[in-house]
């Protein structure tokens, strides 16, 4: 597996298809591996012409994982991002990212905007204080303490994953063998936790957002408790030009339902900037 670097810390990502098409590079949300972007998923954006990177972020899988003692901000993630475009030779990419994984997105656009084809913000937020708040429930699944015996622990992550999730579209057997499989890879601990530190200790970017000039699609699900679709609405209010896909059905998950017009979305806001 390649890994940039970005000071002393260690960046690990993965690539799918051809380095010479059009690059997009996933970002996961908070606590969560580049697994979360399954190879299924990789293949398909390939299918549609892209150069495929998935990366684990900060405190997360296999790169590095800090302690209490090490402060960042999301400019400091953002600058991960470019490390690792940087180490795979892509001069720009559509920067995808879901939930906080697309607060990262919105500030590598901020920061880097000449390395950002496009951004794609999916089921994220800007963070403003006004906005509706996580279910206190929510909350404390998110950010209770793990546990010493791994099939109490995944009982315990289906059970989390439940209250966030359609219930319609949810599959517990297929979410345990995923979440299984991120334990066995290499899990932080409290690695989500020093994330969302980040993140919301990280200044507001309200003005910033509202001056981007760079080609955005929003994905927010209508379902979605976690965060509820006011975060995604106005953060297509906020970017000039943004599109704002909601997509029926879709709570605060990435399960295959919702790949379909992702997909197409992603794939039309590409091919728009080869217009310009």
């Amino acid at each position: 597996m390649p890994t940039a670097l970005n000071g002393m810390f260690e960046l690990a990502y993965e690539t799918f298809g051809l380095n010479d098409d059009p690059v997009i590079i996933c970002l996961p949300g908070m606590g969560s591996q580049l697994l979360v972007y399954p190879e299924a998923l990789c293949w398909s954006l390939v299918d549609r012409g892209f150069y495929v990177i998935r990366m684990d972020l900060r405190d997360s899988g296999r790169s590095t994982a800090t302690d209490e003692s090490v402060s960042y901000t999301l400019s400091d993630m953002a600058d991960d991002v470019v490390a690792v475009l940087d180490h795979a030779e892509a001069e720009t990419a559509v920067v995808m990212g879901l939930s906080l994984g697309g607060m990262v997105a919105q500030q590598v656009a901020i920061d880097h905007p000449e390395r950002v084809r496009a951004l794609v913000s999916v089921a994220s937020t800007t963070r403003e204080p006004d906005l509706p708040a996580t279910p206190d429930e929510i909350v404390a699944a998110l950010t209770a303490p793990a546990v010493d015996d791994l099939e109490r622990q995944l009982d315990i992550d289906v059970a989390a994953r439940k209250l966030w999730s359609n219930s319609e579209w949810f599959e517990p057997d297929a979410y345990r063998v995923y979440a299984r499989s991120c334990y066995e890879r290499g899990e932080v601990a409290g690695g989500g936790l020093r994330q969302v530190t980040a993140a919301y200790g990280s200044p507001l970017q309200v003005d910033e957002l509202a001056a981007l000039d760079v080609p955005t699609l929003v994905v927010h699900g209508q379902a979605d408790t976690l965060l509820p679709v006011e975060h995604g609405r106005r953060t297509a209010e906020l970017v000039p030009g943004a599109e704002l896909l909601e997509i029926d059905g879709m709570s605060h998950d990435f399960v295959y339902q919702m790949w379909p017009p992702l997909i197409d979305a992603v794939t039309r806001l590409t091919a728009s900037t080869f217009n310009d």
